[in-house]
């Protein structure tokens, strides 16, 4: 997680994880991706998810490459996250990504967004988080400590989620949270 600085105009000083909008490269399979299992729109979901989390944080979701550097597109036909995963010798692992939820922002909120959140084990990130021009104090948070405040509402459901999920008590099913009557409300679907 990160904390948006006090000057962003959406969530200014909140802590929350790497994310945003879907860019049309995203819609193409990157260089060395891996079969992930999603379809379609998800699949581009994913991908933006890991991109995001690149250029937010500085780590890449992935697995050491097997074979030659070679194997790869020449450098120059890569976008920035590719590249980075051809220099440090490693693969895209968008099937380790696993969607645990989605949040739809209320309808008062000047920016509007319909999220989705993935869950990876640790050991497909790859680097040290580093600071950005998004997000400050970016690092990996212990959750024995509680929850970094401040934090939004949607992101506790998230991150209670993961948790969740992480100990086994999750339900199945892939949560909507959303606002109704601006109160919070979950579907389940």
């Amino acid at each position: 997680m990160g904390r948006r600085g006090a000057g962003a105009r959406f969530m200014a000083g909140q802590h929350v994880f790497p994310g945003g909008a879907v860019q049309r490269s995203d819609a193409r399979r990157w260089v060395g991706e891996e079969e992930n299992g999603f379809e379609g729109t998800v699949r581009a979901l994913a991908r933006a998810a890991v991109r995001e989390t690149f250029e937010e944080t500085g780590i890449l979701v992935g697995r050491r490459a097997e074979g030659a550097a070679s194997s790869f597109a020449p450098a120059g036909c890569l976008d920035p996250v590719e590249a980075a995963y051809r220099e440090r010798r490693l693969t895209p692992a968008l099937g380790a990504l696993r969607l645990i939820a989605r949040a739809i922002t209320p309808t008062r909120s000047r920016i509007r967004f319909h999220a989705h959140f993935f869950l990876v084990d640790e050991r497909h990130c790859i680097g040290d988080p580093c600071s950005g021009e998004e997000l400050e104090e970016v690092r990996f948070y212990p959750t024995r400590d509680g929850l970094p405040e401040p934090i939004a509402d949607v992101t506790q459901f998230v991150l209670r989620r993961a948790l969740a999920i992480i100990d086994g008590s999750a339900p199945e099913g892939v949560p909507l949270y959303s606002y109704v009557g601006g109160m919070p409300r979950i579907r389940w679907g």
